[in-house]
């Protein structure tokens, strides 16, 4: 799995979202979809983390950061946990990630292109008539409308 010690030491939620920088409802979102195993309790039934779930939960943290699906890092987690990798399976998922971001921001792109188009056409005054709810209120979009065009 990976290179963490596990001291012994145990942690509450709230110590392990606080040492892992995720929020404890994140840690428990996370457990439920089964991306950080079902831990020990508490006779009380609090739940209780060590390093590993600390570090796993810096691990899934970092890849949101990143823009990771949670099905992608749910992929991640078994890739880092299996000592046999193969990088390229780590590398193809980050590459489809990219791709993703990639079109993602093109998308953005055109949405601004748009929005400024339409906000550098509005007078901005005090007539009612403006491009801009036009466009909102059109039933087609830009795009559709430039293929049929």
């Amino acid at each position: 799995m990976n290179a963490i010690l596990d001291t012994g030491e145990r942690f509450n939620i709230g110590e392990a979202a606080a040492r892992s920088g995720v929020s404890a409802k994140m840690v428990r979102h996370y457990e439920s979809l089964g991306l950080l195993p079902k831990v020990g309790r508490t006779d009380a039934g609090y739940r209780q983390y060590g390093e590993r779930e600390v570090h796993t939960l810096r691990f899934i943290r970092r890849g949101r950061d990143l823009g990771f699906s949670m099905a992608e890092i749910g992929e991640l987690l078994k890739l880092w946990q299996n000592r046999r990798r193969a990088s390229a399976d780590v590398k193809r998922i980050a590459l489809a990630h990219v791709a993703d971001l990639e079109r993602r921001m093109a998308e953005m792109e055109a949405m601004k292109r748009t929005l400024k188009h339409l906000a550098h056409c509005c007078h901005g005054d005090d007539r009612p008539d403006c491009p801009i709810i036009d466009e909102l209120a059109s039933a087609s979009s830009p795009a559709d409308r430039h293929d049929a065009a």
